[in-house]
This record gives structure tokens, sequence and C-alpha cells, in this order.
């Protein structure tokens, strides 16, 4: 088995204690691989271990990689979309997942639509409030659900966040605890099922897990850490 196999074994096992503690199956929790700054023989491993979600966090360094990895995959951006990205990230993801404005939304919706196809989306929550952070603001989503109507080429599918990074996963659980209220309060007022809640990474999954995510992406719980930048 490799690393990334005996790691996955782990991380499963994880997932199901923390599931446990708050009644819920484990089996609902999808793992999203984060393979930034990993090489495509790393991501291969991934998808060998039985993993089928990669995401990656930038369009250029996703384009170079994908011809190089041999196995099929879903492919998640999962870091923020520039508006001069948008047609090269329809190409290569299967998945945004960090939409938090109104204008990528809408360059997003307009190309799908042009292509014949409705574009998968989750929308980014700054659920920390955190300045240097992407996302919108929880009392700025409302607005945006709005006028989904207007982006016929766009599916909004449900909430990310990344919560505030600190050495105690619990300092991350009101902020999960919010996702998923935020969640609830939106299918109710805009009647959309949002099936996916992913929120959590390697430090602070499990507190995210008890707090109702059904995705979680995980890079050095799963690969170790990033090899190191030549020149750094």
């Amino acid at each position: 088995m490799s690393d990334v196999g005996s790691r996955l074994q782990q991380v499963r096992a994880r997932i199901e204690v923390a599931a446990a503690r708050a009644g819920r199956d484990p089996s609902q929790v999808v793992v999203v691989a984060v393979t930034k700054g990993h090489p495509p023989a790393r991501v291969d491993e991934v998808l060998e271990a039985g993993l089928d979600q990669i995401g990656e966090n930038r369009v250029q360094e996703a384009r170079a990689k994908q011809p190089q990895v041999r196995r099929p995959a879903t492919w998640r951006l999962i870091g923020p979309l520039q508006r001069n990205k948008v047609r090269w990230a329809l190409e290569l993801f299967d998945w945004l997942d960090a939409i938090d404005r109104w204008e990528v939304a809408a360059d997003v919706s307009r190309r799908g639509a042009q292509a014949g196809k409705t574009v998968p989306v989750l929308i980014e929550v700054n659920a920390g409030g955190e300045v240097q952070k992407h996302g919108l603001a929880p009392e700025a989503v409302d607005a945006f659900f709005s006028r989904l109507g207007d982006l016929p080429g766009l599916r909004v599918q449900g909430l990310m966040t990344v919560a505030p990074l600190g050495e105690d996963p619990e300092a991350a659980r009101p902020v999960f605890r919010r996702m998923r209220e935020l969640r609830e309060r939106l299918r109710d007022r805009w009647g959309l099922a949002l099936p996916w809640l992913s929120m959590g990474m390697s430090h602070d999954f499990e507190v995210a897990v008890e707090e109702g995510a059904n995705m979680v992406r995980l890079g050095t719980a799963l690969l170790g850490p990033r090899p190191a930048t030549p020149g750094r």
C-alpha cells in the first residue's frame, strides 16, 4: 500500500469516529484531495488509492498538471477564480468551489450557457470574518442568492468556507456551526437543495464533520508536506 493509501485509511477512521460522535453516517462525507504543489504522479497515487475528487487552487497549475495525470478524476477549483481565467477554468474543472464575486459568477454563467451546460458551483463564505480571506460576508449571501435567477448557466450546489487557522481545532467550531445554520436558512428561504457543505481541512476536519460538513478538503493529511519549491 502506498503512503497515500495508508494515510487515507487513517483519515477514514478519523472521519468515522467524528461522524459517530455526531450521530452521522461517515459514508456521506466526501474527501477532496488537495494536490496543490504536488507533481502529477502524486495525483495518480491519490486516484489509485480510491479517491476521485481532486482539488487544485490555481488554474495555471491544473493546466500544467492535468495532461500528465493518467487516471480520470473529478477536478475541483478550490481557490479564488479571476475573471480573466474563467474560460480556462471551465475547460479544466468540473466544479468551481470558491465562487464569491457576482462578476465572476456572471461570467461563468454566460460561458456555461454558451457551451450548452450548467456549471456546478459552491459559494465561498467568509464565515470567520477574516479580512485577508476570500468569500462573501455572511450578511451578503442573501443578496447574492436573490439574483441567482439571472444566472442560467450556473447551478449553486452548496457552500464552502475556510475557517481561521489556529493551533486548537475547537476554535473553528463556531465558524462551522455558523455555516451549517446558514445553509439551513438559505434552504428554507430560497427553496434550494444546497446538498454540499464543504468545510474542514487537515487540521480541523474532524470538528467540521461533527458540525455537519459532508465534504472535507485534505492536503497534508493525505499527501504529507508539499515538496519544497526549487530556489526557496
